[in-house]
């Protein structure tokens, strides 16, 4: 059989990794980092490397599935479309439209067809219960910029090979390979700013593998990295040294700073945040002081109580130093579509409160409402229980905080379809899966994460394996649903319904995304990229901010935030927990996905908690031994790891395992289950600005197991 040799792009994260990919057509053989890619310069991660595992994955399901009682069988296409359609329309016409709820996990994202087209989907439903992985990840992030910059896709990323100095809070990019933050190969891009004379400063509760490789690493208490941006700012603001320059001219409130900070020294702050308040002055000068500088927070900063206003004051740090849109600072990327443009058109630039929650009254964002509340909408009778589910890309029984409860509260459903490729924890609930095709069989252009590129950069990559028979892309399953949802539900919307397939077919996600690249700022076309298979480089950041907003300025101090620093003075008067648990990630997993694939979960167990000796020994704990790990909603027994990379007071477990439960179909990860750090995490505690879930700081009591035996590892 003739093997051939094409580029290609990885979707399994946000680095975008160039590959090169050996295959014959149908089944990769073998796949390495493309060193033409402009981006990735030949680097990929043990992810990227096993994109071929998960491809020919025998687990991997290549027809639509239905549940009959308890077991499985294959159903056809057109069948499969007509019962999911028939009982959404029904569950809707006698509970109400909100009967039936939506939701989307991580991957859809960086799909650019289902970004397209999956709004087709929500709008023939048309309920008020839509929920997405964005409030348990990137919420704060996507709030603060809808409320400074006017959309929720106007975001800062670091220009990180320019800056001479990068401090990094709640982050860990050398494992996660960037987060709002595409930026492939990035050790090695930190590594040399290092030998350029610049400086790398993390702050975190655990010396993360970041941390290991920075000029100086500060353990940060869980949840108070809002209190020490605080503190910096008040030093930035009390010792002259903010100097915003030209943004002056640009941003709205700027004078309000300096009394809304007053207050937070770093004297007063450093009990509730571990950093001693020198140093705390000794970061704020150097990041005022240093040629170029870049505060930079990400999942940490955003899954805790005041995820929002951390978020919030690392973009004022970056203002008040002068360093918001400058070469070397905190900027804005120039994505060959236009991507703030496309949310406006999409409906997608943003929105805020404009509706709640039914039982616990938490605001929606986007449309959506925040995923925490999922389990309680399900279980809480009255008109718009949710009673319908329709999962697309997520497994939110691994990755929702109270993961036990929602998976309680699935099986109570009425009725429930899963777009998803495999049969897992999530899904096994599901009356219907329908998989779509999977990564290298359907083309590729991340236009999401290219708005968040560390360097401008267009990648198009066409599908180079066939497509399994009976198939369809993820857009095809959202407009061949729509289509049918109409035709179920009758009259009016049987008409919409038609008119939805014939549009959608005749535009296209190819013809959509040519037009979107034609029109976008570097006026590129799919023509063009096709024939760069590698990608084409379309040079560094530029300051553009003044562009980009046009007549409107940056509300540097939106009402809501100013009024949540009460919650935040507040924080520094409460008592500290005994003991609280952080999540943390692994260079061979990406949440709970490829945990199917032997050459990523073989070897030493990666699912262990993490715990300072100190800790250990006032509880009587041994390392290698397991433990339990408890909290108010629930408890798992883990392995424990005793290190001093983790700051007293606070435990780590890894997120994205918990497998080996009933009715799933995983034979390699049931073989390497872990515990759902998940089944711990407290659905009640959230972000009380944005809502977003809060996976950091979550307290727990960890406990020896009696007559427990070590474990070998």
């Amino acid at each position: 059989m003739t093997m051939r040799r094409d580029a290609a792009q990885c979707m399994l994260c946000e680095a975008l990794c160039g590959l090169v990919v050996e295959h014959d057509g149908s089944t990769p053989s073998k796949i390495r980092g493309d060193p033409l890619d402009p981006a990735s310069r030949g680097h990929v991660c043990p992810k990227g490397v096993a994109l071929a595992d998960l491809q020919r994955d025998p687990d991997r399901l290549r027809k639509p599935m239905r549940r009959v009682g308890g077991r499985w069988e294959e159903i056809g296409l057109d069948a499969a479309f007509d019962l999911a359609a028939t009982r959404l329309a029904e569950i809707q016409r006698h509970h109400g439209r909100d009967a039936v709820a939506l939701y989307f996990g991580n991957p859809l994202a960086h799909s650019y067809s289902a970004i397209l087209f999956y709004q087709q989907l929500a709008e023939a439903l048309a309920t008020r219960n839509r929920f997405s992985a964005a409030s348990v990840d990137t919420l704060p992030r996507f709030l603060v910029s809808y409320e400074l910059y006017g959309n929720q896709v106007q975001t800062p990323i670091p220009d990180l090979d320019r800056t001479d100095y990068f401090l990094v809070l709640g982050a860990n990019p050398v494992v996660s390979n960037g987060s709002v933050m595409t930026a492939p190969g990035v050790e090695e891009r930190l590594r040399a700013l290092r030998r350029r004379g610049g400086r790398l400063v993390v702050l975190d509760p655990r010396r993360s593998e970041t941390a290991e490789i920075a000029d100086r690493h500060h353990f940060l208490r869980p949840g108070s990295d809002a209190l020490f941006l605080a503190a910096v700012l008040n030093v930035l603001l009390r010792e002259g040294l903010a100097r915003p320059g030209r943004l002056l001219d640009l941003v709205e409130g700027y004078e309000s700073l300096p009394g809304l900070f007053r207050g937070y020294t770093p004297e007063r702050v450093a009990a509730a945040t571990g950093i001693a308040a020198d140093v705390t002055v000794q970061i704020a000068r150097e990041l005022a002081t240093a040629p170029t500088s870049i505060c930079y927070g990400r999942m940490g900063t955003s899954v805790q109580e005041f995820g929002t206003l951390a978020t919030w004051l690392t973009d004022l740090v970056n203002l008040a130093t002068g360093n918001l849109d400058r070469p070397g600072g905190f900027m804005f990327a120039t994505p060959a579509v236009d991507l703030p443009g496309t949310a406006r058109l999409l409906g997608l630039a943003g929105s805020f409160d404009r509706f709640r929650s039914r039982v616990s009254g938490r605001p929606e964002f986007a449309g959506d409402l925040p995923a925490a509340v999922l389990a309680e909408e399900i279980e809480t009778p009255g008109h718009g229980q949710v009673r319908a589910l329709v999962v697309s890309a997520g497994n939110p029984v691994l990755s929702l905080p109270n993961g036990g409860r929602l998976d309680r509260a699935l099986a109570g459903l009425d009725f429930m379809v899963s777009i998803d490729t495999y049969r897992n924890e999530t899904s096994r609930h599901a009356d219907l899966i329908l998989p779509p095709s999977f990564g290298l069989e359907h083309d590729q252009y991340p236009m999401l994460y290219l708005g968040f590129a560390v360097r401008n950069v267009a990648h198009y990559s066409p599908a180079i394996l066939e497509r399994p028979q009976g198939l369809l892309d993820d857009w095809e399953i959202f407009l061949r649903l729509a289509e049918r949802i109409g035709r179920a539900k009758g009259g009016v919307e049987a008409w919409k319904g038609r008119l939805r397939g014939l549009v959608g077919r005749a535009i296209g996600p190819r013809r959509a995304l040519d037009l979107l690249l034609r029109t976008g700022p570097h006026r590129l076309s799919l023509a063009k990229l096709e024939k760069a298979p590698h990608g084409v480089d379309l040079g560094p950041l530029e300051p553009r901010l003044a562009a980009l907003m046009g007549r409107r300025k940056v509300r540097v101090a939106p009402p809501r935030f100013v009024a949540d620093l009460a919650r935040l003075e507040r924080r520094l008067e409460a008592p500290a927990e005994d003991l609280v648990l952080v999540g943390r990630r692994t260079l061979r997993s990406n949440n709970s996905w490829g945990h199917n694939v032997e050459r990523l979960v073989s070897g030493l167990d990666r699912c262990i908690l993490e715990m300072n000796p100190a800790d250990a020994a006032l509880r009587g704990l041994v390392n290698g031994r397991r433990v339990t790990v408890k909290s108010r909603v629930g408890e798992i027994i883990v392995p424990i790891a005793l290190t001093d990379a983790l700051m007293p007071g606070v435990v780590s477990l890894p997120h994205g395992f918990g497998h080996g439960r009933p009715g799933t179909a995983l034979r390699v990860a049931n073989a390497h289950p872990g515990a759902s750090m998940n089944d711990v995490t407290d659905d009640s505690r959230v972000d009380e600005l944005s809502a977003n879930a809060c996976f950091s700081g979550v307290p727990v009591e960890v406990t020896a197991i009696e007559d427990d035996e070590p474990l070998a590892r």
